[in-house]
């Protein structure tokens, strides 16, 4: 007789399933898990997990409520406080130990009892999810168990943008109306299901939804019909997957909490009562104040149970006394008449996020009104850097947590990471511990790793079906989760877990598994370190992954640097600039230096390439996935070179800035050279692998180059870019050598004023002596030779500090407004456009300095000039409280220069930026 493969995989099959049968008739296999007569949902959530962890692992499962007629094993699933749990401990005679705290709960076994004893509802589901992991991780229930266990963080929370990568046509950012044909995966309730389950898994137990303005999509107000923003039809199945989503999540002990930005309100709002739908300049309007309270209480009226994630700062001017009143007398009241109409007295909670406003001032004149409450402030920005925060921001942190209530630390954005892979246990366990021990801390949320606007896909291209973020960045979730229940593990034993855990995931030996986690963490530290020592901001105008460029190297304040990158967000240690200057001075040096930072991420880059290569030959699961993950170290490798070296060439630059010998610079090309090499290697491995390098795909973006229309976005079309830096470094190498062109010469430009209408304006040539407020005798001491003789606009001081600045005007044709910002952060003067807190400002194109330095008033600081560009048409330029200058109007297609004047009181600054363009 021939024996087939086919017949013995028969045989196998038959004898497996005898095998099973057998089991499942074995006594010892049969279990009943016992629930309370009266029980929460989140105890069924439990058992059910429970029970199918069980079955699995070849268990006969019954679950009932009750007692009565059990026989056999059993599961007791209860509170503490419950009497047929207390009876059970003590027919078992087994204390519980320690009790536990809040979300707390504790198991104990013998070879036939189990008691599950929660301190809360959700201390009985978390035992559960325990309980389930062990029979996982054993296959079989453990026969004896003594275990307590609680959170340390009170909120571990994640978020869903309810956003997305560009711009609606006609709205402002953060404006997304709640529809299925903006967003089609908010109607998918089986993907709602597999996230929630995972954050249950994960014992998160806060989930948050970002939107603008999200309750024109969700309710609707007597007062204000018209301001609903969808349709009927829409509006129902908002209702119902709001309510479905808040009733999942609530069955898995997680609070659904809903982020909305101030003052933002619905298009058809705006319309109606002649409105912008959002203006960071404007004071609080009566009819905006009431629309709001009572979106808030129809709102709270409808879903009681959701929290709400509060950013009052950003698309309202942020510290001041409006932000104060706006929380005290607009937000908090719509909460409480949410609340009276319903006859409730407790408290849903309350987030106020610390971002561009005075939060400490706002809490002060908040807490007596209102007891539930919470703080939030980004970790490191929108991005991650260190796990050694210092310096003034960890000063706000400190005073927030000091307030008296809970301050969460919100892992924001993650700008430098995108898009690569990240899961460096050892990084992320090390920020846990510094959330509580620097700043004092207690909860936490985290933003996906990468494509925070593409929810819920990933940036990775893998033919027709994108893949998801809860899929492929699964270890994120669960460090970041981890270690806010406990950040306290020994790094021993958790190198030992997270091996198994990838082993598990691959296939391999857990040796293997310990070479993938030497890759995560290797890799784990390359963005971090690149950004806090390079870059120019912590925000998400910066890309990190595709570069920067010469010229923001070696004259990052050009670039509006953002200085709590340096002084907060990483090590104490020196910039490019304060290196470069030293080494000429023969000073020592102070703390992490781009110098180590360029060593470190050359060898972290080679070992991340040489742990996945070790691991690649033990991998027999999930191979795609492994094959992009190990692509994702390839590309850190590359970066991490491309940038070391364009560092190196960038010091020789900065040298040069003291020597003025072109030898330097010519010390500088080969390193340049080098750098564009690995480059175009990162260019290679991400063209068929990669859709984008960033989510974010508007204006907002800046650094390395703007990307407007979604452009710029991918590593392919910054390499002309690249090259051309270069080309123009050698074109300028060689024309300094010159005798003949010893100097650089530049285009004169002389800007001339724009046909315009500005009633009752008071105009002042832009000329040395001439005065620039109405109420001071403030004058003009040196003018930049484009702006001299514009006719510039003669404002009230005064009147700037206790209003702001608005200037009305009418124009045949786009004209762009030349605004001076005086060069301070003091206050009394008008901040600069500044997208880290203001998403609207690059709405005119006046993010960026076009001349730096441009005025120079004796006694006051440096003024560098940001354009405003406006269409033809009757037009408001609205400027936040504080001193600037309208330096003038000129047409939209007039040359403007980019470049440093040098009119400073402290001297000239010298401008490197013309040697690469």
């Amino acid at each position: 007789m021939k024996i087939t493969f086919s017949y013995i995989a028969f045989l196998i099959l038959l004898f497996s399933c005898l095998y099973t049968s057998l089991k499942a008739k074995d006594p010892l296999k049969k279990i009943t898990i016992i629930l309370p007569a009266k029980h929460h949902e989140r105890l069924d959530y439990g058992a059910q997990k429970l029970g199918l962890a069980l079955q699995q692992a070849g268990y006969t499962v019954a679950t009932q409520q009750g007692t009565k007629g059990v026989a056999g094993s059993a599961i007791f699933v209860g509170l503490l406080q419950d009497a047929f749990i207390k009876s059970a401990l003590m027919k078992q005679h087994a204390g519980t130990g320690k009790t536990p705290g809040k979300e707390g709960f504790t198991i104990n076994s013998n070879s036939s009892t189990t008691i599950i004893a929660g301190a809360d509802n959700s201390g009985a589901l978390y035992g559960c999810l325990e309980l389930a992991d062990r029979v996982k991780n054993a296959n079989a229930l453990p026969a004896k168990l003594a275990v307590t266990d609680q959170p340390e963080m009170v909120l571990r929370g994640a978020c869903v943008g309810v956003q997305k990568p560009a711009l609606l046509p006609g709205r402002g950012v953060y404006e997304y109306p709640y529809t299925p044909e903006n967003f089609p995966w908010f109607y998918d309730k089986v993907l709602w299901l597999r996230y929630l389950d995972s954050l249950a898994e994960n014992r998160m137990n806060s989930l948050y939804l970002w939107n603008g303005h999200p309750f024109a999509s969700l309710v609707k107000v007597r007062e204000y019909p018209y301001a609903v923003e969808v349709d009927d039809a829409t509006f129902k199945k908002n209702e119902e997957m709001y309510r479905f989503l808040a009733r999942e999540a609530d069955k898995r002990g997680i609070w659904l909490i809903q982020g909305f930005y101030n003052i933002i309100v619905s298009k058809p709002f705006a319309e109606k009562n002649n409105l912008k739908t959002q203006d960071r300049n404007r004071h609080i309007v009566p009819v905006i104040a009431d629309y709001t309270r009572k979106s808030i209480a129809a709102f709270v009226q409808k879903y009681p149970n959701v929290g709400l994630l509060i950013t009052l700062g950003e698309a309202m001017e942020g510290v001041g006394q409006d932000d104060i009143d706006w929380f005290t007398k607009t937000i908090i009241p719509g909460v409480q008449d949410g609340l009276k109409a319903l006859g409730r007295t407790d408290e849903p909670p309350i987030v106020l996020r610390a971002h561009d406003s005075d939060a400490p001032s706002v809490m002060k004149y908040a807490k007596p009104l209102y007891k539930n409450l919470y703080t939030m402030a980004k970790y490191n920005g929108e991005a991650l850097t260190t796990y050694e925060p210092h310096g003034p921001w960890a000063d706000l942190h400190r005073t927030l947590s000091r307030i008296g209530t809970v301050q969460i630390e919100n892992v924001h954005i993650l700008a430098n990471l995108e898009p690569f892979r990240y899961g460096s246990a050892d990084f992320i366990q090390k920020c846990v511990q510094a959330m509580h021990n620097t700043y004092g801390a207690n909860g936490l949320h985290i933003y996906p790793q990468a494509s925070y606007w593409d929810w819920p896909y990933t940036a990775d291209y893998s033919g027709n079906t994108r893949l998801l973020q809860i899929d492929r960045d699964w270890i994120w979730y669960k460090e970041w989760a981890r270690y806010a229940w406990n950040c306290h593990r020994d790094r021993a034993g958790e190198i030992n877990y997270w091996a198994k855990q990838l082993a598990g995931k691959y296939g391999s030996n857990e040796v293997h598994g310990r070479d993938i986690l030497a890759a995560y963490e290797q890799s784990g530290n390359i963005a971090p370190e690149l950004l806090r020592r390079f870059g120019i901001t912590d925000g998400n105008r910066q890309t990190m992954t595709l570069g920067m460029l010469m010229s923001q190297l070696v004259n990052p304040e050009k670039y509006g640097l953002f200085t709590l990158l340096y002084n907060s967000e990483g090590p104490v240690g020196e910039m490019m600039s304060e290196y470069a200057e030293k080494e000429w001075k023969h000073q020592p040096h102070i703390g992490e230096t781009p110098v180590k930072i360029i060593d470190s991420v050359i060898a972290q880059g080679h070992k991340a390439v040489e742990a996945v290569d070790a691991a690649s030959a033990g991998i027999t699961k999930d191979k795609a996935e492994f094959e992009r993950l190990k692509n994702d170290m390839y590309c850190y490798n590359a970066l991490a070179n491309s940038y070391a070296y364009k560092a190196k060439a960038a010091l020789w630059v900065l040298r040069y800035k003291y020597s003025d010998n072109v030898a330097d610079l010519e010390k500088a090309l080969p390193e340049l050279q080098t750098s564009l090499k690995y480059y175009e290697e990162l260019v290679k491995l991400t063209k068929d692998t990669y859709l984008y390098a960033n989510s974010m795909q508007t204006k907002q973006r800046k650094i390395p180059v703007g990307g407007n229309d979604a452009k710029m976005k991918t590593w392919m079309e910054l390499l002309p870019v690249y090259q051309k830096e270069l080309d123009n470094f050698k074109r300028n190498i060689d024309s300094l050598k010159s005798p003949q062109t010893a100097a650089k010469k530049t285009e004169e430009i002389v800007l001339t004023d724009a046909a315009v209408s500005i009633p009752s304006a008071d105009y002042y040539k832009l000329t040395a002596g001439k005065q620039v407020f109405a109420d001071t005798t403030v004058a003009i001491k040196n003018v930049a030779l484009e702006l001299a003789g514009l006719r510039a606009i003669k404002l009230n001081k005064a009147n700037q500090l206790k209003n702001g600045t608005e200037l009305k005007f009418t124009n045949s044709k786009s004209v762009k407004v030349l605004v001076g910002f005086f060069s301070t952060k003091d206050a009394g003067y008008s901040p600069e456009p500044q997208l880290e807190t203001d998403a609207s400002a690059n709405d005119y194109g006046q993010a960026d300095i076009k001349i730096a330095n441009a005025i120079q008033i004796e006694g006051l600081p440096p003024v560098n000039m940001h354009t405003y560009t406006f269409k033809a048409g009757t037009n408001t330029l609205t400027l936040g409280k504080g001193a600037c200058l309208i330096l003038g109007i000129v047409d939209d297609n007039a040359p403007i220069p980019v470049y440093d004047a040098g009119l400073s009181n402290a001297g000239n600054i010298k401008d490197l930026r013309w040697l690469f363009n």
